[in-house]
């Protein structure tokens, strides 16, 4: 399966315990992981401005890092959410081809799908990977 994780998913998966972490640490690991530059960017400023911690300072981060594909994403023809970063979020996707954008951001669950891509929340992807068993 080929998957595009936001921001947010990344960052609740470092920092808390919980569903995030299991999916960060367990399951994205087995999957087709894509990002692009601008998320990446994205990535290491919340980290900073948030947590005070720069990205290279987080093993599970570098992981990732060692994992996911980075691709140059295709501009969107017009914005689709109010969030430029959203629209960065599903611009890696249909650049990538994924089949699921996973995601906590309501602008882009609200979407349910983009360009055929599924948007789906963590409880919703893990009861996805779980029923693919």
């Amino acid at each position: 399966m080929k998957v595009v994780c936001d921001t947010n998913i990344l960052i609740a998966g470092l920092v808390t315990d919980g569903l995030c972490r299991d999916i960060v640490k367990r399951r994205l690991p087995s999957l087709e992981l894509f990002t692009s530059k601008p998320l990446l960017r994205e990535l290491a400023e919340k980290l900073k401005e948030k947590f005070g911690v720069e990205s290279e300072e987080l093993p599970l981060l570098a992981a990732y890092g060692e994992k996911v594909s980075i691709i140059k994403p295709s501009h969107l023809p017009k914005p689709v959410c109010r969030d430029p970063d959203d629209d960065e979020v599903l611009a890696t996707a249909v650049t990538a081809q994924v089949d699921v954008i996973l995601t906590g951001d309501n602008d882009l669950l609200s979407l349910k799908t983009f360009e055929g891509i599924r948007i789906l929340s963590p409880r919703q992807f893990v009861e996805l990977l779980d029923a693919k068993k």
